[in-house]
């Protein structure tokens, strides 16, 4: 056990199929940690997110990089995590990012709040148009992936979810290879923040564009990870379950293959089909 996982006791009840009785056996059960990350820029409170603690920093330089406050490592003067602070509810960590050229940086545009929520009410084309004022549409077609190699990340993401094995409560988003090989795997009990580390490691080791990876995520696709995706530079994303029709839009219109319902032995390719390789 560590700290993406705390164990509580719990009281086991089942039904035998046969005799239809109840038991109930009491054990101890292990379940994903959620806690607040406070993120601060220049000594301004920017963002409070409930994630899985671990890899802070990177989620930190994932989140800016998506939001269009940094776009490389030079960008950052320092990433400091600071200790747990006592809050009137409760004890929390925060971390403080100083930019190199802080009056550069306009805080003021950031938008996680704005997509936290798919009933949020925003118009999906000038959503989509304030996007492509950030991050340019993907212009590398060089990256293509095999239906066979697609169809064997999943698999591949399961066998490296460590804490998801514990707790079955965690999201991942990993990076690949063409060739299938995995690159750099994160997990957090919220999708985006699991991309955030992935996107901030890549940054922090100046690792940028990601422009001949593939983006695999455990769940649906939303539009905030497609954007995540897109301000990374990455050309394809595919996800386990269903895009929204948001996510689906903005990759038409970016360039971004969209996969999505990886799983078992088929794929849908909703957007930029010519990166998948004609099987052999």
């Amino acid at each position: 056990m560590n700290d993406s996982s705390t164990e509580f006791n719990r009281l086991v009840i089942s039904r035998d199929p046969v005799s239809k009785s109840f038991t109930s056996v009491q054990s101890t059960d292990l379940v994903a940690t959620e806690a607040p990350l406070e993120i601060r820029v220049e000594n301004k409170s920017v963002a409070v997110v409930m994630r899985t603690p671990g890899h802070d920093a990177e989620l930190a330089a994932g989140f800016l990089l998506s939001e269009n406050i940094v776009s490389h490592v030079d960008d950052f003067f320092e990433l400091s995590q600071c200790p747990s602070i006592q809050s009137s509810a409760e004890e929390y960590n925060a971390i403080d990012v100083s930019l190199r050229n802080p009056d550069q940086a306009n805080l003021n545009q950031l938008t996680r709040h704005v997509f936290s929520a798919s009933s949020c009410g925003i118009c999906g084309k000038a959503t989509i148009d304030s996007v492509f004022q950030s991050f340019p549409p993907i212009a590398n077609d060089s990256f293509t992936i095999t239906p066979e190699r697609l169809l064997s990340l999943p698999e591949k993401l399961r066998s490296a979810q460590e804490t998801f094995a514990q707790t079955g409560g965690l999201h991942a988003s990993a990076l690949f290879t063409s060739e299938g090989t995995p690159v750099l795997i994160r997990e957090d009990v919220g999708r985006h923040n699991a991309l955030d580390k992935v996107l901030g490691r890549a940054l922090l080791h100046n690792l940028l564009p990601l422009s001949q990876h593939i983006l695999l995520v455990s769940g649906r696709i939303s539009f905030e990870l497609a954007q995540k995706a897109l301000a990374a530079g990455i050309p394809m994303i595919a996800g386990i379950s269903a895009p929204s029709s948001l996510a689906v839009n903005l990759c038409q219109e970016s360039n971004q293959t969209l996969v999505g319902f990886l799983r078992n032995h088929s794929l849908n390719v909703y957007s930029a089909s010519h990166r998948i390789a004609p099987p052999a």
